[in-house]
């Protein structure tokens, strides 16, 4: 399937809903996204902005639940009230510690997911990523950085994790610790040092986000090792500085729009029961939002 599909459908008495919580709501691209998908499917679906206030989410879930929705994603500021109100947390909610998707079966039950781990994954896959080679240096150690951890290590890979406040990355390893794990904690100062004993650098913070704490976050890559993939989850712009940097000395680079769309085809999946291609299409759809 080719071209953009039209986005406008009616809704009717059967049209499956789904859509995004969250406090502010409006900028999330989430609907962008679901919406072309139902349209290129020809589904009878909708997938809509969800503005709940804080202190409102419970009453809100199950509202949507009674009204017969599929379910919802959970962006800020709900993700910890999302674990709590889940009647089964999946593998990879636990192991992340977080959810940002939620499914409503259909024996009244309350379903949580964190997609981001296996949606980052699956976007290095798609561009032709061997993550099993392994090892992998993860830079941060917050939400994102828990869940990429664990989609990481539960692929049998080692990690070394590498965050400003070495505690909390110490606390991030602890949390993820098991016989099967291998994960080791590194000085901030000291994560360039490293880089001739990984295959893959992902950088996990805000660093080298437009408008964030150091939106010019470069770091010398100087010992890489040729091949080394450098991966970033910021996506605003694109090509990060510290991907720019890499791409100077010939690495591969995987930006951190795939990731986004990639953890969005896991929720629609299991909401519409299509498993949506992220292709040129979308990723075309997604590239004119973001710079518009």
């Amino acid at each position: 399937m080719t071209g953009v599909p039209p986005m406008r459908r009616a809704i009717g008495g059967g049209t499956m809903l789904a859509g995004v919580i969250g406090w502010p709501v409006s900028h999330s691209r989430s609907p962008l996204l679901h919406n072309f998908w139902l349209a290129r499917y020809g589904i009878d679906g909708a997938y809509v902005p969800l503005p709940v206030r804080p202190g409102l989410f419970d009453v809100a879930v199950r509202g949507l639940q009674a009204a017969g929705f599929r379910g919802a994603n959970v962006t800020i500021p709900h993700k910890e009230a999302a674990f709590a109100i889940a009647d089964h947390l999946h593998r990879s909610a636990v192991r992340s510690g977080s959810v940002n998707t939620l499914v409503f079966a259909g024996d009244g039950r309350i379903e949580a997911h964190s997609t981001d781990g296996d949606g980052f994954v699956a976007n290095l896959e798609a561009h032709g990523v061997d993550v099993t080679r392994g090892p992998a240096l993860v830079l941060g150690a917050g939400g994102a950085a828990r869940a990429i951890v664990a989609s990481l290590t539960d692929r049998g890979i080692a990690v070394s994790i590498a965050n400003r406040t070495r505690a909390r990355a110490e606390d991030l390893a602890h949390a993820l610790a098991s016989p099967e794990t291998r994960i080791a904690v590194t000085d901030w100062d000291r994560w360039t040092d490293g880089l001739p004993d990984h295959a893959l650098l992902v950088n996990t913070t805000s660093l080298g986000m437009h408008g964030g704490p150091d939106d010019v976050f470069a770091p010398d890559l100087a010992r890489a090792p040729a091949g080394m993939v450098v991966a970033d989850i910021v996506y605003v712009p694109r090509m990060t500085p510290l991907l720019r940097a890499a791409a100077a000395r010939g690495l591969p680079v995987v930006d951190g729009t795939g990731m986004l769309l990639h953890q969005a085809r896991l929720g629609f999946r299991e909401w519409f029961g299509v498993d949506p291609a992220v292709d040129a299409d979308i990723q075309a759809l997604l590239d004119a939002d973001l710079a518009g």
